[in-house]
């Protein structure tokens, strides 16, 4: 199995993260996210553990704060419905600088933001320490399905064709003086990806006729064979087991 060119979002690393197989690292992201969404909002204190639990990840990986931040932001429009919930969540109200707000609002507020930039910190953690030919790989070694590892391979494989093509059409559509500025060239760009959905449709056909040619019959073949120890799964299921420590006694009156 391959997966193309290793994503912006790996740093590469040698460090006992970086170490561990895939599918240990992704056990291990699963079930803190578990944990984190199961710890009930009030244990503010939780979550703060949380944190600096990542941190501690974070810094055996090696990777810098400046960079787990800037991946952060991809989780914007989340935060922007969490500050919304104090204001459209009916109950009992209160004042927060002036403005009044909804009591059960801000406690929601603080569950989606606490409980979502947990979970993509993990994330982006994990993406930071494992390329992308790893995660399939490991994907594979949990057993998920075989047709969705594939389209996932896929995707990743041929992700940069499409783009690439889509920046040759944009490059033809200047060279000839066209430049978006309004609602009446929205048909040039609905034409465009009718004809970019088009290219890229003929283009897997011929892929596919490509693999069936040489011998695809609808699974392929495991090049690596990814393994891990039993101190490898420990090392990995710290962070879920540290976590489920916290979870409990956030639990605890």
């Amino acid at each position: 199995m391959g997966a193309g060119r290793a994503h912006s979002l790996y740093r590469p690393a040698r460090s006992p993260v970086h170490d561990l197989p895939p599918h240990t690292k992704l056990v291990a992201v699963l079930a803190f996210v578990v944990t984190v969404v199961s710890t009930p909002r009030e244990a503010v204190w939780a979550f703060g553990a949380y944190a600096l639990l990542l941190a501690a990840v974070a810094g055996a990986a090696r990777v810098p704060a400046a960079h787990l931040l800037k991946r952060l932001v991809i989780e914007v429009p989340f935060v922007a419905f969490a500050f919304l919930l104090p204001f459209v969540v009916p109950g009992e109200r209160t004042t927060l600088l002036g403005v009044a707000v909804s009591m059960p609002g801000l406690w929601d507020a603080w569950n989606v933001l606490a409980k979502g930039t947990l979970g993509v910190a993990a994330s982006v953690l994990l993406a930071a320490t494992t390329e992308l030919r790893d995660l399939l790989l490991g994907l594979q070694r949990l057993r998920l399905p075989a047709l969705l590892v594939q389209i996932a391979t896929f995707m990743v494989r041929y992700g940069d064709v499409v783009a690439d093509e889509m920046r040759r059409m944009s490059i033809a559509r200047r060279s000839r003086g066209f430049e978006a500025r309004g609602v009446r060239h929205w048909g040039v760009l609905a034409t465009s990806a009718g004809a970019l959905f088009i290219r890229s449709y003929e283009r897997g056909e011929r892929v596919h006729l490509a693999m069936v040619s040489r011998g695809y019959t609808g699974t392929m073949p495991v090049i690596d064979e990814v393994t891990a120890t039993r101190a490898q799964w420990l090392r990995a299921m710290a962070l879920p087991l540290s976590a489920l420590v916290v979870c409990l006694l956030g639990w605890t009156p």
